[in-house]
């Protein structure tokens, strides 16, 4: 074979790789105007059920926010709403069970529950259950933090 012959054959060669690369960048340009086009239409067609399904979950949430607050009020709570109190996160309350009783000297005894609400068949989450255990396991505990009364001892 001679170089001429060599020659020929790089440059038929080098013509077909830029033949297929012309090629298939005009057919991906085809199929990224096609995916566009129809990410456009999905995006008009299902907008409007998009936006009806997030207000209806805010709803939800909202309903949920507010039964938790209002659940010292309901049947359902089995404890005087004045010894909730409302913590929101990472559970609801925790009630100090007894303890208006004491307030007004009419009792000697509190007790400590913390509460969760959930509504319908809502379950706890991973966080919850976390805690839940914790208490059922006694790793509960008591600490009294005395803060320095001379803010000039506070390291800058």
């Amino acid at each position: 074979m001679t170089t001429f012959d060599l020659i020929i054959i790089t440059v038929a060669f080098l013509l077909g790789l830029v033949a297929a690369y012309l090629y298939f960048s005009q057919r991906i340009s085809v199929i990224e105007v096609r995916a566009r086009n129809d990410l456009e239409r999905w995006k008009i067609e299902c907008t409007g059920e998009i936006r009806k399904d997030s207000v209806n979950r805010s709803r939800s949430t909202l309903k949920g926010r507010i039964s938790e607050q209002m659940a010292p009020l309901l049947p359902e709570f089995t404890y005087s709403p004045a010894d909730a109190r409302f913590i929101g996160n990472p559970i609801d309350f925790v009630v100090f069970d007894g303890y208006t009783k004491a307030k007004d000297e009419k009792g000697d005894a509190i007790s400590v529950v913390l509460v969760e609400i959930k509504k319908g068949k809502g379950k706890l989450t991973r966080e919850e259950s976390l805690i839940k255990k914790a208490v059922e396991e006694g790793r509960v505990s008591w600490r009294t933090i005395v803060l320095k009364d001379d803010i000039s001892e506070i390291p800058e």
